[in-house]
């Protein structure tokens, strides 16, 4: 395929019509016009309804712009670097993360990287959800347990571990044999009744009685610190208070929780990709995801 072809296509999409593309870069309106004429016949599909006061996309048009704009945009950086005759990051940077990660740590991480690369603009989303890399035009996405997926490669950069936590006013149970308590709990408002809480190796089981159920990590937390009940949690977001002594610890509930940052097999690995991926690599050298003190 030519990509000049696909640039100049992408050209007139973005500009709204041939002649508005031609006078924004000073390329001659015939010569836009033939080389979308030669994509389309390349392609085998329609690309612009011609006949049409202004412009319109086919729905084959539509796809082929949202699919081209990342992958466009980093064979553009590519260019860009093979010209310079240098590898150095530059250009945006777009962040997928959960909450409560961003809350946490993404804020302090994002800006030491912008200090060590300043020509790259960083832009993150934060929300509890899956998303598309390709479809949503991400660069790079943070994910707690990510399910194998050929698309997407990375590195594990932190592990976290869940912990069964009380006040210290909160007693723990002893004396069943079947080791299966029933507890006052705060949850998160996704919580699914009848789960079972298991630490030390299955020695002690509880069968949460949710009297809380609120929509933050770190909200659970703090009605816990304040007696409502016991919950599982990241041991990130509650170290200071057990070191503390606010809070105590009934056990490891489970194995390690890993965080990955993954990018798309499928796009060329730009130089700021690249950067990031290795910069969190580099930022928890003991292995253990830690809360960065305020």
């Amino acid at each position: 395929m030519d990509l000049n072809a696909l640039d100049d296509f992408r050209l007139v999409a973005t500009h709204g019509g041939f002649g508005k593309a031609a006078r924004a870069t000073g390329r001659s309106k015939a010569t836009l016009s033939r080389r979308v004429g030669d994509l389309e016949e390349e392609l085998g599909a329609r690309l612009i309804e011609r006949g049409t006061q202004r412009l319109e996309l086919t729905d084959a048009g539509q796809l082929l712009v949202g699919r081209t704009e990342g992958p466009m945009r980093e064979v553009a950086e590519a260019f860009a670097a093979v010209r310079d005759g240098l590898a150095m990051p530059r250009g945006r940077l777009r962040i997928a993360a959960p909450q409560l990660f961003s809350q946490l740590a993404l804020g302090g991480l994002a800006a030491k990287f912008l200090e060590r690369y300043p020509e790259v603009q960083i832009e993150t989303v934060s929300e509890d959800r899956f998303v598309d890399l390709v479809d949503e035009h991400f660069d790079v996405a943070i994910r707690i347990n990510p399910q194998k997926d050929s698309d997407l490669v990375g590195r594990c950069f932190a592990r976290d571990r869940l912990v069964l936590i009380a006040a210290p006013s909160v007693p723990m149970p002893k004396g069943r044999r079947d080791g299966l308590f029933k507890m006052p709990a705060v949850v998160m408002s996704t919580y699914r009744d009848g789960d079972v809480w298991t630490v030390r190796n299955g020695k002690l089981a509880i069968e949460p009685q949710p009297v809380l159920r609120l929509s933050s990590l770190l909200m659970v937390r703090d009605a816990v610190a304040s007696g409502a009940g016991v919950a599982l949690l990241p041991q990130s977001i509650v170290g200071s208070l057990l070191e503390s002594g606010d809070l105590v610890t009934w056990g490891i509930a489970g194995d390690d929780v890993e965080l990955w940052v993954l990018h798309t097999s499928r796009r060329l690995q730009s130089p700021k990709v690249r950067a990031f991926v290795e910069f969190m690599a580099q930022q928890y050298p003991s292995g253990s995801f830690t809360v960065p003190l305020r």
